[in-house]
């Protein structure tokens, strides 16, 4: 059967221990591990070295999201004796700034880490056929094809990441969009934007935008912003970006869109109208598998697209696997690089090894930060447990105050009797930082007692922490600063 999928032997090319498909932090994090056990590995990229994060995601977002806090700062000045002023934004300038840090990273972290590991790198497409035996195509034998030339391996890695998805809203295409990824890449400010979406990439690049100067529409479908976080976060955020001149919309479904003249007109489902200069569609992302001939080797994905893994992120396929977003995990780069060195030790070490997301901490960089880990207040009574929660208001917490800044929560979800520590939910200014102390007293299984008797350094943010958990069995106000 020399059919669609066969691999004639004047294509063959040369033959891999573990051969990778996409260059971020899945792939970079499974050729190192293999590269340290002398396995021979290829990595195949269509695009730019370095995934998502270095290139378009984490790095160049923070880089322009610090730019706009300093801008923001200059221009609302709140300590006594002090005043400053804010520029007019050079978006150009700041494009710039950004772009010399993403490029260093990418050299440093990425492209020089391929000459020292000594893997090879392909430039160009990757699709999955099915090697042939002498002539009958196998799904069991997979083989890789890249620039008319065929690679085979011993085991394959899918690490080709995510991309942002776009709901099929009637006039979107035509009137044209930005999206995260374009967004970042702006030379020019626009005057006015609406951005479609309030989870964390709405909420970061809608307060990034706004700071830098952009009268900003924020419209997000479901009830509140940050959905996926506790209602208190959410509650904080919003009234944040309000006072920054954000206008919120909630409940707000995206209906048409069109152009007239030079303003994108969006309507809402409700019928609520908004005009800007530019709309941001900031509405999540799908994995990317649509070109890679999964279905010649029997690789199955999911109703997002994502590729179907067990728990070891093995594929239906015993020789392919899947690591990061493609595989539908939690969509940060620390997973990426978890999961790719464990592919490595499943394939080649078989060590039968798992991912536990139950401690899994996660950040949204707005300013507060809104900061997590572990179970919800809801999750925890659908899991069918009893639960306790106290929520802190930053103005108990003197780093806060000194810093002239109360606009926060931090709120601790306990099992009931026996105060375990089931999740941490923070609404404050470095509290990306302070979620690490969280993430740790979460694996140790600690009760709140335990929690409020731990050392914790005098005024610092990390400390409300302390506070919030003495607040179960204590009247926090009734407490001099440094009590314990």
């Amino acid at each position: 059967m020399g059919g669609q999928g066969a691999v004639s032997a004047e294509k063959r090319g040369q033959s891999y221990d573990l051969a990778i498909i996409g260059s971020g932090g899945a792939g970079f994090a499974a050729a190192i591990a293999a590269s340290a056990r002398g396995l021979s590995v290829v990595m195949i990229e269509r695009s730019t070295i370095g995934g998502t994060c270095v290139n378009v995601g984490c790095i160049p977002s923070k880089a322009l999201l610090a730019a706009a806090e300093a801008r923001y700062g200059a221009g609302h000045a709140h300590f006594p004796g002090i005043e400053t002023f804010a520029s007019p934004t050079d978006m150009a300038g700041i494009l710039a700034g950004k772009s010399e840090i993403t490029g260093l990273l990418r050299q440093e972290k990425y492209e020089d880490l391929v000459a020292d590991y000594g893997w090879e790198l392909r430039r160009g497409d990757a699709r999955f056929v099915a090697a042939t035996e002498p002539d009958e195509p196998t799904p069991e034998r997979p083989a890789l094809e890249v620039g008319g030339e065929i690679l085979e391996a011993g085991q394959y890695l899918i690490a080709t990441g995510a991309a942002p998805w776009i709901p099929p809203v009637p006039g979107l295409e035509e009137t044209g969009y930005l999206t995260s990824t374009s967004a970042c890449q702006l030379t020019s400010l626009p005057e006015s934007l609406i951005v479609v979406g309030g989870n964390y990439v709405g909420l970061e690049l809608g307060q990034l935008f706004a700071r830098l100067g952009t009268r900003v529409v924020l419209a997000e479908a479901l009830g509140r912003l940050a959905p996926g976080e506790e209602p208190e976060l959410a509650e904080v955020i919003t009234g944040v970006l309000s006072d920054e001149g954000v206008e919120v919309w909630t409940s707000a479904r995206l209906s048409t869109v069109s152009r007239e003249g030079g303003e994108v007109v969006s309507v809402m489902e409700d019928g609520r109208e908004v005009r800007a200069e530019a709309i941001l569609m900031a509405t999540g992302r799908r994995p990317v598998t649509a070109s890679l001939g999964l279905d010649a080797v029997g690789v199955e994905t999911g109703r997002a697209g994502e590729v179907v893994v067990d728990a070891t992120l093995r594929t239906a396929n015993p020789r392919i696997w899947a690591a990061g977003d493609v595989a539908g995990a939690p969509q940060f780069v620390y997973v990426a690089g978890r999961h790719g060195t464990m592919v490595v030790e499943n394939a080649f070490d078989g060590a039968g090894r798992r991912v536990d997301y139950s401690h899994l901490p996660r950040v949204t960089f707005t300013s507060p930060n809104l900061a997590a880990v572990g179970l919800t207040d809801a999750q925890v009574g659908e899991a069918g447990l009893d639960c306790t929660c106290r929520v802190l208001p930053l103005s108990n917490i003197p780093r806060a105050i000194v810093n002239r800044d109360t606009r926060g929560v931090v709120k601790i979800v306990a099992e009931q009797g026996s105060g375990r520590v089931l999740g941490i939910h923070m609404a404050a200014a470095n509290a990306g930082d302070s979620i690490l102390a969280a993430t740790y007293a979460l694996e140790a299984g600690m009760t709140v007692d335990q929690l409020a008797s731990t050392w914790a350094p005098y005024l610092t943010m990390a400390e409300g922490i302390k506070l919030a958990a003495q607040s179960f069995r204590t009247d926090i106000s009734k407490l001099s600063c440094c009590a314990t």
